[in-house]
């Protein structure tokens, strides 16, 4: 230990720690030690703090939760209360310098901060996926192990992630909380509101980087692309046949099953596509709305 001439300012000999209080830095330089003086008498647990050892017993053995909160039922082993609080709270002071985003954590702001970076830290070790929040590679890894610990206690569906469990849950309860505030559509997922939205603005923002196609989806325009690639993924595994879209595989393969599900409601005529179907009433029942009562 030693101490500046000029300032009432106390060094670590060993780091480049500094403080004022001698108290403090005493605590400090059990860090550089193995000694572990405050040991827990249930099991092996030791540390150089005596208040990281009354927080372990609280949490491993005693199962005390001495913080209550007092709105809500909501208890807690740790010091996180101020946190839990904002949940009664409309404060969101966590609040980003380029955009208008806000958050009650800390923690989300340092995840969509990397919306900006591009920055994307956390690396799946089996594949190239990479993503700018940690919660998504745990997801993620699921993919891999095939784990799906998020269950309906309702049916057999089970998720790799809380949040699906949550939307899927919306099924049995017929809650759709997203709401359209120009028309009456309304949604259980986020998502779908956001591409409805776009059905009254016009809004087209995915856009080929080849041609002038743009579409409000982009599973559309990945779809799309593989016109310019000539990558046909969908093969049919009877003959030749191989497609674009998955949708002109499940037609063709009617082919080979003689199925036929579209059928006039005037005579007996039934077709593998609709296309048919609707050439076939104009053709031979002369009747626009004989179509439209088919489809």
């Amino acid at each position: 230990m030693c101490k500046d001439s000029n300032e009432n300012i106390y060094n670590c000999d060993k780091c480049n720690y500094k403080t004022s209080n001698k108290t403090w830095l005493i605590t400090h330089k059990k860090e550089h030690t193995d000694e572990k003086q405050f040991k827990c008498n249930l099991c092996d647990y030791s540390s150089n703090y005596k208040s990281n050892l009354k927080k372990h017993n609280m949490h491993k053995h005693t199962g005390e939760k001495s913080f209550k909160c007092n709105i809500c039922d909501y208890c807690s082993n740790t010091k996180n209360m101020k946190i839990h609080m904002l949940k009664h709270t409309d404060k969101k002071p966590f609040k980003c310098n380029i955009c208008d985003y806000c958050s009650k954590h800390k923690s989300n702001l340092k995840a969509h901060i990397r919306c900006h970076t591009g920055e994307k830290p956390f690396q799946c070790n089996i594949c190239g996926y990479c993503s700018n929040q940690r919660n998504q590679l745990l997801i993620h890894l699921r993919r891999h192990t095939g784990e799906k610990p998020f269950k309906c206690n309702i049916c057999g569906y089970c998720s790799s992630s809380m949040s699906n469990l949550k939307t899927h849950m919306r099924c049995h309860t017929g809650e759709k909380p997203f709401k359209c505030n120009i028309c009456d559509y309304c949604s259980v997922r986020m998502s779908s509101l956001k591409l409805h939205m776009t059905c009254h603005t016009g809004e087209k923002p995915f856009k080929c980087n080849i041609c002038d196609y743009c579409s409000n989806r982009n599973s559309m325009l990945k779809l799309h692309m593989y016109k310019h690639t000539g990558e046909k993924r969908f093969k049919c595994n009877v003959c030749d046949y191989y497609s674009i879209y998955k949708s002109s595989l499940k037609s063709h393969m009617r082919c080979h099953t003689v199925e036929k599900p579209f059928k006039c409601n005037i005579c007996n005529y039934c077709s593998i596509y609709m296309s048919n179907l609707k050439a076939h009433i104009v053709r031979r029942h002369n009747s626009e709305k004989s179509v439209e009562s088919n489809i």
